[in-house]
């Protein structure tokens, strides 16, 4: 059987943080495939002039273009609407019955685990995998496989507020997803000015 770890997220835009994360699961876990999952309209961060789903997806490509094991997955923004993870995981899983999914969450999730919609429903049907993440309590009274890895604090945010003022971003992000970035001109001023 397959063994599949899902990292999810705006991916808004993808940084060496979530790189690092990947890899770090995919061969701690002894996973065979990490799959970056961009959401299509995420429950809990919209903000105006953000990159499209789209746009989102292809930074993500170019992300982990170059990385074994690791690769995008374009499945929820194909399905579109809200991405609620119970809706996503139970399609995945009977479309994929011959693989097991494990699904990735930093340290800021494993607090809030308890108030996911339908935790227990999704509890039957995945693992979850946590990672440590500074300033967060990385608790939680339900069965999450806490992994050990190095820590980097460091947010797409932060990296969309570079671009705005013009500060490096060099090492934060793979290459090819800051000249894709600045090719498209996303995280500009005129755009957070709508």
């Amino acid at each position: 059987m397959k063994r599949i770890g899902i990292l999810g997220g705006t991916f808004n835009p993808p940084h060496t943080g979530h790189l690092l994360i990947a890899n770090e699961v995919l061969h701690g876990c002894a996973l065979d495939e990490v799959w970056l999952m961009p959401a299509a309209i995420p429950p809990h961060k919209t903000t105006p002039g953000d990159a499209t789903a789209e746009q989102r997806l292809r930074m993500v490509k170019l992300a982990v273009n170059e990385m074994e094991g690791l690769r995008a997955s374009s499945f929820e923004i194909e399905r579109g609407g809200v991405s609620y993870t119970f809706d996503t995981m139970s399609q995945l899983v009977e479309e994929e019955p011959e693989a097991e999914f494990y699904f990735i969450i930093g340290g800021d999730m494993i607090d809030q685990l308890p108030s996911w919609y339908r935790i227990e429903d999704l509890l039957k049907i995945i693992t979850f995998i946590g990672v440590r993440r500074p300033g967060a309590m990385n608790t939680t009274e339900l069965p999450v496989q806490l992994l050990e890895t190095p820590q980097l604090d460091l947010s797409s945010t932060l990296i969309r507020q570079r671009f705005l003022t013009g500060g490096t971003v060099q090492l934060l992000l793979p290459t090819a997803v800051e000249a894709y970035i600045r090719e498209e001109r996303l995280y500009e001023s005129s755009r957070h000015s709508k």
